[in-house]
């Protein structure tokens, strides 16, 4: 059953979740799929400029520009963070068939960098995210937690930029499976415990993670990072806002891309004990 706008703030302020939420059709999911597996055929033998595609579609595909914009994915982030939205990353979790890339427990919020928890994840899926196909659990009430101590893994199938994991015990009994159709979206808060399995399908399992702020947001380091300004006014002036893109895959966008690819790289392992993460990283 999908959540109407109108219960979304109380069942997040609660669960530190909601979803499902009905986003596009599921015939318009796959139209933005097969824009995106294009893509992915184009820059088959350009890996920097894949990897590029996969963080950044929505700076490198309009499709997914108009997805970040969707009315209905604004509405349900502004019933969270009000009315003054920008986008801090759109990054994609891809778990191809039959194989066993996982997610570890973690906090979305641990390595951004940012000084406040004003951010909400809307993860929209471009497949069947069910449980065979490894879709993503949530622990009701552990936003209220804060931040916990992570430890970095930097295990080969694991999709996370560092591997990185709570330190904590987590009773995978109290989690909730976060099953959705192509179309729909869940929205989680930045210090919710959530995790997922591998794919045990015949088909990619693939989800946009849309990562809502507010313009009051800033980076502690005082780097200005590339964002999409999608809703309302922003007063302070905090990140770099880039217009959304004329074309598709435009080297002046990927110029853009490596920008802001200098800067997440930089916050996203800061302190890390050694290099070679998934995320931001360009391939060699």
């Amino acid at each position: 059953m999908t959540t109407a706008t109108s219960a979304i703030a109380e069942t997040y302020e609660r669960d530190g979740f909601v979803f499902p939420i009905d986003i596009v059709s599921e015939a318009e999911a796959k139209e933005i799929r097969a824009d995106l597996e294009a893509g992915e055929k184009e820059l088959a033998d350009r890996p920097d400029e894949l990897s590029m595609l996969h963080s950044y579609p929505d700076r490198l595909l309009p499709s997914f520009d108009k997805l970040i914009r969707n009315q209905k994915l604004i509405a349900a982030a502004s019933q969270i963070l009000g009315p003054d939205l920008m986008v801090w990353s759109s990054g994609l979790f891809i778990k191809e068939a039959n194989t066993p890339s996982y997610v570890t427990w973690h906090q979305d919020l641990t390595y951004w960098g940012l000084d406040d928890a004003e951010e909400v994840t809307a993860w929209f899926a471009l497949s069947h995210s069910n449980i065979e196909s490894g879709c993503m659990r949530f622990v009701p009430g552990s936003q209220k937690k804060q931040l916990v101590p992570h430890v970095d893994s930097f295990a080969e199938g694991n999709l996370l930029s560092r591997g990185q994991e709570v330190a904590v015990e987590v009773d995978d009994a109290d989690a909730v499976d976060v099953i959705l159709k192509p179309g729909q979206a869940s929205f989680h808060h930045g210090h919710l415990f959530h995790a997922s399995g591998p794919n045990k399908t015949g088909d990619r399992r693939i989800g946009a993670a849309i990562r809502y702020i507010k313009p009051s947001m800033k980076q502690r380091s005082g780097d200005k990072s590339v964002v999409a300004h999608v809703a309302g006014e922003d007063r302070y002036g905090n990140f770099t806002v880039a217009d959304a893109p004329k074309g598709r895959l435009l080297e002046s966008n990927f110029a853009l891309c490596r920008t802001d690819m200098a800067i997440k790289s930089r916050v996203l392992y800061e302190g890390a004990e050694q290099s070679g993460g998934k995320r931001y990283r360009q391939e060699r």
